[in-house]
């Protein structure tokens, strides 16, 4: 497994802890056709679940747009219960995009990481590169969890609302979403069951989209504040500035291809949990009215994996401001008068280029942090009570 070096020096079986690290984005952007791959087999592979993946989301998002568009027969609240899943799968449909535009950038951070692990000589360095890994992992899991479960209950809970009526093979079971019957007419089998799995399947898709971005997201800035928490140790122990400044320099490249990936799925981030936390809230509203208590708890699950993922956007945006702005100061709080002849003008330069925080941004004009999930909340709020205003 490892073998002595030199003193402390160890090396380490990288390999499982690259896996271990970066697994859970694995998991996640394979089935999407994400990951990046490299043989002609896998590219052919990746290229038929790329047209699946299109084929699922545009097999709901058009009938859906159409049924609340163009469908008469609906009332207005009616088509705002529509509406809310139509916004997802649009939002989730522009991240995705952001995403398939990023496949270099994911690429060369993975090539960060794994050459992070292999340059781990240290226990202390492994052990905080772990603890972040796990941090990523946790996020990643709890983000899944909470985001399948609720939309597929509500998905389930939706079709079996209504009984089937009697008679040749006719169901008047609803879809999980809005469909515009002109195009189909999914009262008969096996019109319904086709489009009830195809909606399903894109539910699916698009779930994983958007733990996607959030796992992504977690997992590589986790991995940039560990590295720099490792570069402040290597300050405090007034390591040769050579290494120190190399490593500076790699940990701001790798965040700037973090920040490249992020950019704007963050601002669809934003923009999409401030609609959907107002729209939820009042499905939620409309559900207590109405004593609907099984549609209540998969509302209420998908409202709080919505708000966990604006939360861990943003605090792990404030976390990695934070991180960025110690690596000046620990410089400045250095014992620099240990150093021999004029070497601590060096720390000059470090806390110069740190007094420059490193930042991950929506769209380069929100910064995420903590003030800004603050924000996004009270927007909704507000949104909320426009909305119940005017229907009412």
């Amino acid at each position: 497994m490892k073998s002595p070096l030199q003193n402390d020096r160890i090396i380490f079986n990288y390999i499982e802890d690259n896996e271990y690290s970066i697994q859970p984005i694995r998991w996640l952007l394979r089935p999407i056709s994400i990951w990046p791959v490299s043989s002609v087999k896998q590219k052919i592979l990746s290229k038929m679940l790329l047209v699946l993946c299109i084929f699922l989301i545009i097999s709901v998002l058009i009938p859906s747009a159409l049924a609340i568009f163009l469908d008469e027969t609906k009332d207005v609240e009616a088509k705002l219960r529509d509406f809310g899943p139509l916004s997802n799968w649009l939002l989730a449909s522009f991240k995705y995009c952001s995403l398939l535009m990023h496949v270099d950038d994911i690429r060369q951070c993975l090539e960060y990481v794994k050459s992070d692990w292999r340059a781990v000589t240290k226990i202390e360095e492994r052990e905080v590169m772990l603890k972040n890994a796990r941090i990523g992992r946790f996020i990643a899991i709890f983000s899944a969890t909470f985001i399948h479960s609720g939309v597929f209950s509500y998905s389930i809970f939706q079709a079996m609302s209504l009984d089937e009526s009697a008679g040749n093979n006719v169901s008047v079971h609803s879809l999980p979403f809005a469909f515009y019957d002109k195009i189909l007419d999914t009262t008969t089998s096996p019109a319904y069951e086709i489009m009830f799995t195809i909606q399903f399947l894109s539910t699916f898709v698009v779930n994983s989209i958007v733990v996607a971005t959030c796992c992504v997201t977690s997992v590589f800035v986790m991995h940039a504040c560990g590295q720099l928490k490792i570069l402040m140790s290597l300050i405090d122990n007034l390591q040769k500035f050579a290494v120190i400044v190399e490593h500076h320099l790699k940990v701001l490249s790798f965040v700037s291809h973090i920040e490249k990936i992020t950019n704007v799925v963050c601002l669809v981030e934003i923009t999409g949990c401030t609609i959907h936390m107002c729209l939820l809230g009042y499905y939620c509203i409309l559900e207590w009215n109405q004593d609907n208590k099984e549609n209540i708890v998969s509302y209420v699950i998908i409202l709080i994996s919505v708000t966990f993922n604006i939360f861990i956007f943003c605090y792990i945006g404030e976390i990695l401001s934070e991180q960025c702005d110690q690596i000046g100061e620990t410089a400045y709080m250095t014992n620099w008068y240990l150093l021999p002849g004029n070497s601590a003008i060096g720390l000059v330069l470090i806390i110069l280029r740190s007094s420059i925080v490193v930042k991950i941004t929506a769209g380069k004009m929100i910064e995420l942090s903590l003030s800004t999930f603050g924000n996004v909340v009270k927007t909704a709020l507000a949104y909320l009570n426009i909305l119940r205003t005017l229907i009412n």
